[in-house]
C-alpha cells in the first residue's frame, strides 16, 4: 500500500528525533546528507529514508564517510571496513518499511489473543536465540500473542508487538513458533497489533533484517511499503 501525503513527512520527524537532528532536518534535506557528530556514541547509525540520508557518529567516522556514496554506506561491509580500526562489529542492516493504514486481516477460525508477559516469555523459548534477539519482544511494552490448542493445553504460537518510537512511530515486529511457521500466522500476528497501533494515532513501522526473508515476506504480505534502510555497527 502507498503512504498518504505528509506521511513521510511524520516519519521523517520521527527519525529526526530518534537520530538526534532538529525536526525539520530530514525532510527539509532531500537529495543530502545530514552528519551529526557525538563522540559519546556507542553506535555508528547510516539511515536512508525516502531520498533523504544521515549518518550519525564520533567526527572521525563522518571524515572518513567523505566521499563514500549512499549506496555504499547501506552496506554493512563498509560501516564494517570504517569502523574496524575502533573495534567497529555488526549490528547489520534492516531494511524499514512504514504504513499508515492496513487492511484487516481475519483469521479462519476463532482465537485467543492473550496480552500476558508469561505467554510471550514462553513463547521465546520456543524460539530460536537468534529470532529472539532480533525481535526482543521484552523491549514492546504492547503484545498481542496468539494461542492455540495443543494436546488440550493453550499455547503461544505468534505474537505481534509494538513499541511507541518518539510518541510518533509504532515499531511493530512478530515472532513466532517455529513449528507454527507457513501457516499465516506471522501476518495475522503483525496484523493485530498493527492495528492496535493504529487506533492509538500511530504510524507504523517495519524493520527487518535485509537476510531475514520470512520477516520481509509478512511485511509485504500485511501491506507495509518499503520506505529505505538502516545499517549500524557497535563500536569497542
Amino acid at each position: 500500500m502507498s503512504l498518504e501525503p505528509g506521511s513521510a513527512d511524520i516519519i521523517h520527524l520521527a527519525w529526526a528525533r530518534h537520530l538526534g537532528f532538529d525536526d525539520a532536518d530530514l525532510a527539509a534535506s532531500a537529495g543530502e546528507r545530514l552528519t551529526r557528530a557525538d563522540e559519546s556514541r556507542r553506535t555508528v547509525d547510516f539511515v536512508r529514508l525516502f531520498g533523504t540520508s544521515a549518518l550519525v557518529g564520533p567526527q572521525w567516522v563522518l571524515d572518513a564517510a567523505v566521499g563514500i556514496s549512499d549506496e555504499e554506506l547501506a552496506q554493512h561491509v563498509t560501516l564494517l571496513t570504517l569502523t574496524r580500526p575502533h573495534g567497529g562489529h555488526g549490528l547489520g542492516a534492516a531494511a524499514l518499511f512504514f504504513a499508515d493504514e492496513l487492511p484487516l486481516l481475519q483469521p479462519a477460525e476463532e482465537l485467543t489473543v492473550s496480552h500476558g508477559n508469561p505467554d510471550a516469555v514462553e513463547l521465546e523459548g520456543r524460539c530460536p536465540p537468534d529470532d529472539v534477539n532480533e525481535v526482543r519482544l521484552s523491549e514492546l511494552p504492547h503484545r498481542y500473542t496468539i494461542m492455540r490448542d495443543d494436546d488440550g493445553r493453550s499455547v503461544p504460537v505468534a505474537c505481534g508487538a509494538y513499541a511507541e518510537w518518539e510518541g510518533i512511530l509504532a515499531d511493530v515486529r512478530v515472532l513466532v513458533d517455529p513449528e507454527w511457521r507457513r501457516r499465516g500466522l506471522g501476518s495475522l500476528a503483525a496484523s493485530i497489533a498493527a492495528h492496535e497501533a493504529l487506533a492509538s494515532g500511530l504510524t507504523l513501522q517495519w524493520r527487518s533484517d535485509v537476510s531475514n526473508k520470512g520477516s520481509l515476506a509478512i511485511a509485504r504480505s500485511v501491506g507495509f511499503a518499503a520506505g529505505g534502510i538502516q545499517t549500524s555497527v557497535l563500536l569497542g
